[in-house]
């Protein structure tokens, strides 16, 4: 049974829902074979258990909603609050508005981020 997290939400939710990147298609997984994370359409990942190598709850950012990245790094988030950063080695597979990308780092947002760094904690430990 998979233990779920939140994706969470300022502002934009409105119009973020409105784009299907809302609430409703979007959240963090944590089950037995991993971590699966997804904003809507636009992004999506199952990060295997045993490539998280660590796991921290982040400073807040101050710029972008929605889903950005580069080179492995890539920010998940529907608000500039409750970051989550995931350290994957080897990266995970993920798909940015349906185009492959390697994940070696994940910035999540998240309505309680310390629930989600225990329980990855415990998931990987």
């Amino acid at each position: 049974m998979a233990t779920r997290f939140e994706l969470r939400y300022g502002w934009f939710r409105w119009l973020l829902s409105i784009l299907g990147t809302g609430p409703r298609w979007s959240g963090v997984d944590i089950d037995r074979r991993g971590v699966k994370v997804t904003m809507g359409w636009a992004f999506r990942t199952r990060i295997p258990l045993a490539s998280v190598t660590s796991v921290e709850r982040d400073r807040d950012m101050r710029w972008g909603i929605g889903v950005h990245g580069w080179r492995g790094r890539w920010l998940v988030n529907g608000s500039v609050k409750g970051i989550v950063t995931i350290g994957i080695e080897p990266p995970a597979r993920a798909r940015v508005i349906g185009f492959p990308v390697r994940l070696r780092t994940l910035h999540v947002s998240v309505t309680d981020p310390g629930a989600l760094v225990a329980a990855l904690a415990r998931s990987t430990a």
